[in-house]
Protein backbone atom coordinates (compact mmCIF):
# COMPACT_ATOMS: atom_id res chain seq x y z
CA UNK A 1 0.00 0.00 0.00
CA UNK A 2 1.22 3.44 -0.82
CA UNK A 3 0.99 5.78 1.66
CA UNK A 4 -1.46 8.28 1.70
CA UNK A 5 -0.91 12.91 2.21
CA UNK A 6 -3.64 13.98 4.45
CA UNK A 7 -4.48 17.76 4.07
CA UNK A 8 -7.33 19.32 5.31
CA UNK A 9 -8.64 23.22 5.56
CA UNK A 10 -9.45 23.43 8.56
CA UNK A 11 -6.12 23.22 9.89
CA UNK A 12 -3.08 25.55 9.20
CA UNK A 13 -1.48 25.39 5.58
CA UNK A 14 1.90 24.05 6.48
CA UNK A 15 5.04 26.31 6.74
CA UNK A 16 7.55 24.31 4.64
CA UNK A 17 8.11 21.20 2.46
CA UNK A 18 6.30 18.87 4.39
CA UNK A 19 2.32 17.23 5.00
CA UNK A 20 -0.59 17.83 7.54
CA UNK A 21 -0.35 14.16 8.11
CA UNK A 22 0.99 11.02 5.89
CA UNK A 23 -1.13 7.69 6.30
CA UNK A 24 0.94 4.19 5.85
CA UNK A 25 -0.98 1.19 6.10
CA UNK A 26 -2.88 1.88 9.10
CA UNK A 27 -0.90 4.09 10.63
CA UNK A 28 -1.28 8.05 10.50
CA UNK A 29 1.91 10.39 11.34
CA UNK A 30 0.66 14.16 12.12
CA UNK A 31 2.75 16.62 11.43
CA UNK A 32 3.48 19.51 14.45
CA UNK A 33 0.58 21.57 14.75
CA UNK A 34 0.95 25.33 16.25
CA UNK A 35 -1.62 27.57 17.35
CA UNK A 36 -2.67 28.95 14.24
CA UNK A 37 -6.42 29.55 12.81
CA UNK A 38 -6.66 28.40 9.79
CA UNK A 39 -9.07 30.86 8.52
CA UNK A 40 -6.75 34.08 9.64
CA UNK A 41 -3.51 32.68 9.54
CA UNK A 42 -2.78 33.98 12.60
CA UNK A 43 -2.47 32.85 16.63
CA UNK A 44 -5.39 32.59 17.89
CA UNK A 45 -3.86 34.47 20.91
CA UNK A 46 -0.53 35.79 22.60
CA UNK A 47 -1.00 33.10 25.49
CA UNK A 48 -0.39 29.49 25.34
CA UNK A 49 -3.48 28.41 26.91
CA UNK A 50 -4.69 29.92 23.41
CA UNK A 51 -2.47 28.51 21.32
CA UNK A 52 -2.87 24.69 23.05
CA UNK A 53 -6.58 25.27 22.45
CA UNK A 54 -5.59 25.85 19.23
CA UNK A 55 -2.97 23.06 18.64
CA UNK A 56 -5.44 20.61 19.50
CA UNK A 57 -7.93 21.75 17.64
CA UNK A 58 -5.95 21.75 14.33
CA UNK A 59 -4.67 18.18 15.55
CA UNK A 60 -8.08 16.82 15.60
CA UNK A 61 -9.35 18.27 12.71
CA UNK A 62 -5.87 16.67 10.80
CA UNK A 63 -6.45 13.17 12.93
CA UNK A 64 -10.50 13.60 11.93
CA UNK A 65 -9.69 14.21 7.95
CA UNK A 66 -6.95 11.08 8.42
CA UNK A 67 -9.73 8.71 9.46
CA UNK A 68 -8.92 8.87 12.78
CA UNK A 69 -9.20 10.52 16.24
CA UNK A 70 -7.64 11.07 19.55
CA UNK A 71 -8.95 7.74 21.03
CA UNK A 72 -6.37 6.45 18.29
CA UNK A 73 -3.41 8.22 19.17
CA UNK A 74 -0.64 5.98 20.39
CA UNK A 75 2.51 8.80 20.91
CA UNK A 76 2.71 12.78 21.10
CA UNK A 77 5.46 14.96 21.18
CA UNK A 78 5.00 18.32 23.01
CA UNK A 79 7.17 20.97 22.75
CA UNK A 80 7.50 24.16 25.08
CA UNK A 81 9.11 27.45 24.70
CA UNK A 82 8.95 27.99 28.44
CA UNK A 83 8.54 24.36 30.62
CA UNK A 84 6.87 26.71 33.27
CA UNK A 85 4.00 26.11 30.44
CA UNK A 86 4.00 22.52 31.46
CA UNK A 87 1.06 22.50 33.99
CA UNK A 88 -1.20 24.66 31.94
CA UNK A 89 -0.52 22.74 28.75
CA UNK A 90 -0.55 19.38 30.35
CA UNK A 91 -4.40 20.43 31.35
CA UNK A 92 -5.43 21.17 28.05
CA UNK A 93 -3.90 18.29 26.39
CA UNK A 94 -5.40 15.85 29.07
CA UNK A 95 -8.75 16.91 28.21
CA UNK A 96 -8.77 15.14 24.49
CA UNK A 97 -7.31 11.90 26.27
CA UNK A 98 -9.89 11.08 29.68
CA UNK A 99 -8.97 7.58 29.39
CA UNK A 100 -5.71 5.32 28.05
CA UNK A 101 -3.45 8.43 27.15
CA UNK A 102 -0.60 8.18 24.61
CA UNK A 103 2.75 7.92 25.65
CA UNK A 104 4.36 11.39 25.56
CA UNK A 105 7.33 13.05 25.68
CA UNK A 106 7.39 17.25 26.43
CA UNK A 107 10.33 18.83 25.95
CA UNK A 108 11.54 22.90 26.19
CA UNK A 109 13.00 23.80 23.00
CA UNK A 110 14.73 27.21 22.28
CA UNK A 111 12.64 28.61 19.26
CA UNK A 112 9.57 27.58 17.43
CA UNK A 113 8.23 28.09 14.19
CA UNK A 114 6.78 31.67 14.02
CA UNK A 115 8.12 31.84 17.95
CA UNK A 116 4.95 29.84 18.88
CA UNK A 117 4.64 28.97 22.46
CA UNK A 118 3.52 24.88 21.83
CA UNK A 119 3.77 22.93 19.29
CA UNK A 120 2.25 18.79 19.57
CA UNK A 121 2.78 16.17 16.94
CA UNK A 122 1.39 12.70 17.18
CA UNK A 123 0.98 9.05 15.68
CA UNK A 124 -1.73 6.93 15.57
CA UNK A 125 -3.72 4.56 13.68
CA UNK A 126 -6.79 4.77 11.02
Amino acid sequence: MKHKIIHTEKAPEALGPYSQAVVHEKMVYCSGQIGIDPETGEFTGPSVEAQARQVMTNLEHVLTAAGSSFSKVLKCTIFLADMNDFALVNEIYGAKFPKNPPTRETVAVKTLPKNCLVEISCVGYV
